[in-house]
């Protein structure tokens, strides 16, 4: 297993978990990089690229654990209501982010997955998704995958449409036909929100259904790895029934 550094904190975390009861899949709403910002009298995107380290951590500590898929609510299709320059300078994030991260993501063995509507973005930050997916589709580490122009309901009517235009009998859909009309993501078993927000915000709407929700006051930019391992630590204490006794 590859060493990664962690605080003395970090290492005390770890030896709580139970790696024979980990999620499979992880998903996170990461909120509260306006908020951080505001909070220092920093301009918003300040907050964004203290956001973007805390997903290189993330990966890193989800990666180290064992955790199978991590699924990262990076750009909603609400998102598109922001300001103009706001949503540039995160597309240049976004960019930099891919960039730069090409090497890693072969060292680490990681696969590099996208849901949402990435014909909404331009071309060449099309093309660089798509040229980073098809890099990466033959690893056999982690799944990462981003969110990007995402929305749940969007999801699921675009999966009706398809549907429909398939010619499906209907007599034939049920759940796992529904399913595979959907994104290419396996059901979350745990789903973690920052900032202290208690919503799902249109995420994987199908896919949580059966998902823990986690909850946490501290914002996006201060998740740090402990943060991470306390939320595997509250999940792993639940008892999952999936509505049996």
């Amino acid at each position: 297993m590859k060493e990664i550094k962690l605080s003395e904190r970090e290492k005390d975390l770890l030896k709580e978990i139970d790696r024979k009861k980990l999620p499979e899949h992880v998903a996170i709403i990461m909120d509260g990089n306006g908020r951080w910002a505001k909070k220092r009298g920093l301009p918003r995107i300040k907050g964004h690229e203290k956001g973007i380290k805390r997903v290189l951590s993330t990966i890193e500590i989800a990666d180290y654990i064992g955790i199978k898929h991590l699924t990262l609510y990076t750009f909603s299709k609400e998102n598109w209501k922001r300001p103009e320059s706001e949503i540039s300078h995160l597309m240049k994030l976004l960019k930099k982010y891919l960039k730069e991260n090409q090497k890693k993501f072969t060292e680490d063995d990681i696969v590099f997955n996208t849901i949402g509507d990435i014909e909404d973005f331009d071309e060449e930050l099309q093309t660089l998704i798509r040229e980073t997916m098809e890099n990466t589709k033959n690893h056999k580490g982690l799944v990462l995958t981003l969110a990007l122009s995402y929305g749940g309901r969007q999801e699921i009517v675009k999966a009706v449409k398809n549907i429909i235009k398939d010619k499906i009998n209907y007599e034939k859909i049920d759940q796992n036909l529904f399913s595979k009309y959907l994104s290419n993501v396996p059901d979350v078993d745990l789903m973690i929100r920052t900032s202290g927000e208690i919503r799902i915000s249109n995420y994987l709407l199908w896919q949580i259904s059966y998902a823990e929700l986690y909850f946490t006051k501290v914002l996006w930019p201060d998740f740090k790895k402990s943060e991470f391992l306390k939320a595997i630590i509250d999940y792993q204490k639940r008892e999952r029934r999936f509505g049996e006794i």
